[in-house]
C-alpha cells in the first residue's frame, strides 16, 4: 500500500476516533435532553388523563364519605409546604452546580431529599388513615379516582428521591462532569414538574373538595 494511501487512512481513523466521537457526544447530550422533554409530555398526558377521570367521578361517592368529610386542610397544606420548600432547595443544588460547588451541591441534594421524604412520609399516613376509617380505593368511584390520581403523584415523587440517591452516589464518584450535569438537569425538571402537578392536585382536588 502507497505511503499516500496509509496517510489517507489514517486521516479516516482520526475523523472517526477524534472528531467524530465528540460530535457523537454532543447529539447523545441533545438526544438525551429532547427525550426527556418528551417524557414529560407524555406524563402529562397521563396526569390530564387522571384528572379528567377524577373530575367526572369526584361526586360519585356511592352514599360514603365525600371530600369535605374527609380532607384535613391544614395537614395538606404541610405537605404542600414541605413539596414547595424541596423545589426551592433543589433550585438551590442547581445553582451550585453551574457554579462548580460540589460540596455544597449534594448538600442541597440531600436537603431535598429530607424534604420530599417527608412529603411521602406525611402522604403514606394519610393514605393509611383513610383506610382505617374505612374510605379506601373500593369504597367508592371518587375514592378510587382520588388514590389513583393522589398515588400516582407519590410514586414519581418515590421515584424522583430514588433518582437524587443515585446522583448524590454519583456526584460522590464522579464528580461534576458532563453525564452528571445533564442528568441533574433531567431531574430538576422532573422535580419541578412534580411541584406543578402537585399544585393542582392540590387546588383541584383537596381545596375543591373540602368547600
Amino acid at each position: 500500500m502507497s505511503s499516500a494511501a496509509v496517510s489517507v487512512s489514517h486521516g479516516a481513523l482520526d475523523d472517526v476516533h477524534g472528531g467524530g466521537v465528540d460530535h457523537h457526544h454532543h447529539d447523545d447530550g441533545s438526544k438525551t435532553l429532547l427525550g426527556f422533554w418528551i417524557y414529560l409530555m407524555s406524563d402529562c398526558l397521563i396526569f390530564s388523563g387522571l384528572f379528567a377521570t377524577f373530575a367526572v367521578l369526584c361526586n360519585s361517592t356511592a352514599g360514603g364519605p365525600t371530600g369535605k368529610e374527609l380532607f384535613e386542610l391544614p395537614y395538606v397544606l404541610g405537605e404542600t409546604m414541605l413539596l414547595l420548600i424541596s423545589s426551592v432547595t433543589f433550585g438551590m443544588a442547581m445553582l451550585n452546580m453551574h457554579a462548580g460547588h460540589k460540596g455544597k451541591l449534594l448538600a442541597w441534594l440531600a436537603a431535598t431529599f429530607v424534604f420530599g421524604a417527608g412529603f411521602i412520609g406525611m402522604e403514606v399516613y394519610e393514605f393509611a388513615k383513610l383506610v382505617h376509617e374505612g374510605a379506601g380505593p373500593s369504597t367508592s368511584a371518587f375514592l378510587s379516582s382520588y388514590f389513583t390520581l393522589v398515588g400516582t403523584h407519590g410514586l414519581h415523587v418515590t421515584c424522583g428521591l430514588i433518582w437524587l440517591v443515585v446522583m448524590m452516589d454519583q456526584m460522590r464518584r464522579f464528580g461534576l462532569n458532563d453525564d452528571t450535569r445533564r442528568r441533574l438537569s433531567c431531574l430538576s425538571l422532573f422535580w419541578h414538574f412534580l411541584d406543578i402537578v402537585w399544585i393542582c392536585v392540590f387546588t383541584f382536588v383537596y381545596l375543591r373538595g373540602a368547600i
